[in-house]
């Protein structure tokens, strides 16, 4: 098992792979494990990262934590994690909650990021009813107060995701009872430390606009009319950069892991950010 300790937590991580170094961030369970399928899929090309978030899974946390700060710890960690591992900046690829994480990496940290995928994050508040998914991610924290994380994630899924993810949703809890401990407490700290704050995150477009060059944006096929797939395309308007669309929906890494990491290899390459540049 390979960690490193950060403070106030310690981070586990798995590599795989050869070629450039790569990094996944992982959304909103938090866990490595939503990429080993697709990680191994890139391997040939990449030597692939993947961790679990601070406070997810396997990295346990080490003292008091700063949650107003929380988004800005997490990148910290990320950026504690390329330098640690390689002297050289990295191709990174954040989902979802993780996508959010990724682009505060590069506006902070530009010196650590070659290239950024950030995959559908959910910047709502880009959103021309932003305001309404604002107040649909309060309320959803409020059913989960009142009636617990199952009630609260099935509405989420119905409300927030197409038909083909909210499926493979439906599917992880239930085929891999093992991890039902972890996916348990993972929802647990998703629903209050993340839920409300991470779609509610100012983007700082000032920032990263200089370096809107090395960003690569990318939603699902399947995702048109949801929100996280939107306000890709609306990020996308602001910083003036077109967006690839991968196979899958929200979550093609997990539904279509082969075709999705081919697809991606191949839109960075078009690029001119592939592997091989």
């Amino acid at each position: 098992m390979s960690t490193l300790d950060v403070p106030g937590a310690q981070l586990y991580y798995e590599t795989r792979g050869s070629g450039p170094f790569m990094l996944m961030i992982p959304g909103a369970n938090g866990d490595a494990d939503a990429f080993g399928a697709v990680a191994d899929h890139l391997a040939p090309q990449y030597t692939v990262v993947t961790y679990d978030r601070r406070g997810f899974s396997r990295s346990r946390l080490d003292g008091p934590q700063d949650y107003d700060r929380r988004l800005a710890t997490d990148t910290d960690d990320a950026r504690r994690l390329i330098e640690y591992l390689r002297d050289e900046p990295a191709t990174v690829f954040g989902s979802s909650s993780g996508g959010l994480v990724a682009l505060e990496l590069l506006a902070r940290h530009p010196s650590a990021v070659h290239t950024l995928v950030p995959y559908e994050p959910p910047a709502v508040k880009l959103l021309p009813d932003g305001q309404r998914w604002a107040e649909f991610f309060t309320e959803l924290y409020g059913l989960y107060r009142r009636s617990g994380v199952q009630p609260a994630l099935e509405r989420f899924r119905e409300e927030a995701f197409a038909e083909p993810d909210r499926q493979a949703m439906a599917a992880v809890r239930a085929k891999d009872p093992k991890k039902g401990r972890y996916l348990r407490a993972n929802a647990t700290y998703w629903f209050e430390h993340e839920l409300r704050q991470y779609p509610a995150a100012e983007l700082d477009l000032d920032a990263l606009t200089p370096y809107a060059d090395r960003i690569v944006l990318a939603a699902g096929r399947e995702s048109h009319g949801y929100p996280a797939h939107d306000a890709t395309v609306a990020l996308g308007l602001r910083i003036g950069r077109e967006v690839i669309e991968l196979p899958g929906g929200h979550h093609g890494h997990v539904t279509h892991p082969g075709q999705f990491a081919d697809a991606l290899v191949s839109a960075l390459t078009l690029g001119g950010r592939g592997p091989k540049a």
